[in-house]
């Protein structure tokens, strides 16, 4: 099944990575939100934590069906994952992502900080409140 992608930084509408990874490879984009994570700020990008009590604020993207196995590679490099690889920044896992437009959750892909990275970020990185990343710079 071709999972949407929940995105919540560089690669929003507007983002510095928006068109150059997406333009033209997807269907669909709304609002959408992600809880159960935080946000944290990395070099220039943010990285989502799991967290209980928080929230964060992205896209949920679907890509155009023809487009789905370019656009997950392209994302995969861009977020230098490999599956199974220990020194990974991110993870991909599959998360539920309420849509803004109706409430209702659906299944997406979200790229989460790699668990070394998340211990990191819980011990002494900076929390972006309101877990939403636009106006952080």
């Amino acid at each position: 099944m071709n999972l949407p992608f929940f995105v919540y930084g560089t690669l929003r509408p507007g983002e510095i990575n928006h068109d150059r990874f997406l333009r033209g490879l997807t269907a669909h984009e709304e609002p959408g939100l992600l809880r159960g994570a935080a946000l944290y700020e990395g070099p220039g990008y943010p990285y989502a934590v799991d967290a209980p009590e928080g929230e964060v604020r992205g896209e949920l993207v679907t890509a155009r069906p023809e487009a789905y196995e370019e656009l997950l590679a392209r994302l995969d490099r861009l977020e230098e994952y490999v599956p199974g690889d220990p020194r990974n920044l991110y993870d991909r896992v599959e998360r539920p992502v309420v849509r803004k437009t109706d409430g209702t959750a659906v299944r997406a892909w979200v790229y989460v900080a790699a668990p070394a990275v998340s211990a990191r970020l819980r011990a002494r990185g900076t929390r972006v409140e309101g877990g939403n990343w636009r106006g952080v710079r």
